[in-house]
């Protein structure tokens, strides 16, 4: 039976739709509804910061997820029942936000349900979707085609933000219920829309495990953790993750500390650092082809670019107030918008490699291994920022010894990037294709 034909620039944009549905649910569930907790409702920030960790602790599921779309040989239900899952987890959690007017234990319990839901959603339709783009599309499309849905994602980062901040002023609770239930309705419809008809039955079918080849889901991972090329691209997403969201929670709160500005003026820094992220994303889309297999060389520039450009923020609070600190978020958002979509296509591209029909498997682990840094990013960032304040009692030294960290931490995820798409271990590779 033929292999079905490769995905075209339509077929790459249909899917980047269905990571656009997905991020809208995400970032309404994690800003607006955030927000709400601790402003409107005046509660300690840690209860939406550990909401926020429990939806990424969930996705250590991804691998099982992955390994369950492998044994199907479908990704399209996993997708949209992912989808599903994931629109109801945000109506929830907006539903539990709203609860915890008249009763807070009852709320916070329906809180956890839901913001379980949305991990779960994320983890069963973002690995699946990962897995069909990687198998349908051409390899020299694959550095675009990451970019391209990153892309979208974000675009759905900024298109519901804007929207739902203009209706749901002035707050209420329904208002909160009924714009978080058509953000989650339209969501869903878009990528069921979006990716049906995306993946051939014929080809589905033909990659089925038959029940007698089938292995267990534990059988499955170890086998995936003996590949060498697999073991080492999971610890650089974990290193290299890390080091991205320590940063990312403190950059605000540092240009306030150190340089005195205004809540406007640090959400003006942060959407110049995005725009440099999304200017590396178009980067890795145009030259991404260039390459015949992972973009190794982009992702090791990255990574060693955004050291640098910790080095420098690092350096700012010594330089006085003529740093230009706007230029510098800019080149660090434009580091990590390489090494970050460069990283996403060399996921794609090593999907297949190694033992059949295990790509969902690969998939999830290395979406394990993201939304485990994420989590534990955010977290050792500001709290380091904290301790080392509180042993010095000076905010430079502070954000000065976090950046530092993060700088090492980049480091050694370039090296571990340049090994990227090199199987030195003959015997683990021999032992990966059995």
């Amino acid at each position: 039976m033929s292999a079905p034909a490769t995905l075209g620039w339509l077929g790459i944009l249909r899917l980047g739709l269905v990571q656009t549905a997905l991020g809208a649910v995400v970032v309404l569930t994690t800003s607006a509804v955030n927000r709400v907790m601790v402003i409107e409702l005046a509660l300690p920030a840690t209860l939406p910061g550990l909401l926020v960790g429990l939806h990424y602790a969930v996705q250590m599921m991804r691998p099982r997820m992955g390994f369950g779309s492998d044994l199907g040989g479908r990704r399209t239900p996993w997708i949209i029942g992912g989808m599903g899952l994931l629109a109801l987890g945000g109506l929830g959690a907006a539903g539990a936000t709203a609860l915890m007017e008249a009763s807070l234990p009852a709320g916070i319990l329906a809180a956890v349900v839901a913001f379980v839901m949305v991990g779960l959603g994320v983890g069963a339709a973002g690995t699946s979707l990962l897995a069909l783009l990687a198998a349908r599309t051409a390899p020299r499309r694959r550095p675009a085609a990451a970019s391209i849905v990153w892309i979208m994602m974000i675009a759905g980062f900024v298109v519901t933000t804007a929207t739902a901040g203009r209706l749901l002023d002035p707050y209420s609770p329904e208002r909160l219920v009924a714009v978080s239930a058509g953000v989650s309705a339209l969501a869903f419809l878009l990528a069921v829309v979006a990716v049906l008809g995306m993946e051939p039955r014929t080809a589905a079918r033909a990659a089925a495990l038959p029940a007698a080849a089938r292995p267990s889901f534990r059988e499955a991972v170890g086998e995936v953790w003996a590949e060498p090329e697999a073991r080492r691209f999971t610890v650089f997403v974990f290193v290299s993750m890390l080091a991205y969201a320590a940063q990312d929670l403190i950059l605000e709160p540092f240009a306030g500390a150190v340089f005195g500005l205004s809540l406007g003026e640090t959400t003006r820094l942060s959407s110049v650092q995005h725009g440099g992220v999304l200017a590396g994303m178009v980067v890795v889309a145009l030259v991404g082809g260039l390459f015949d297999g992972p973009p190794r060389a982009l992702t090791v520039g990255g990574c060693l670019a955004a050291a640098g450009g910790m080095v420098l923020l690092m350096a700012a609070p010594f330089a006085g107030a003529g740093f230009p600190l706007a230029t510098a978020c800019f080149l660090l958002g434009l580091a990590n918008g390489v090494f970050a979509a460069s990283a996403i296509a060399s996921m794609m591209h090593l999907a297949g490699r190694g033992r059949a029909s295990r790509e969902g498997v690969r998939l999830g682990l290395w979406g394990a291994a993201q939304a485990i840094a994420f989590g534990l990013g955010g977290l050792a960032g500001t709290v380091g920022v904290d301790v080392v304040r509180w042993a010095t009692g000076s905010a430079p030294a502070a954000y000065a010894v976090v950046f530092a960290a993060d700088a090492a931490m980049f480091l050694a995820a370039a090296g571990l990037a340049a090994g990227i798409g090199r199987v030195t271990d003959r015997r683990g590779l021999a032992a990966a294709h059995g």
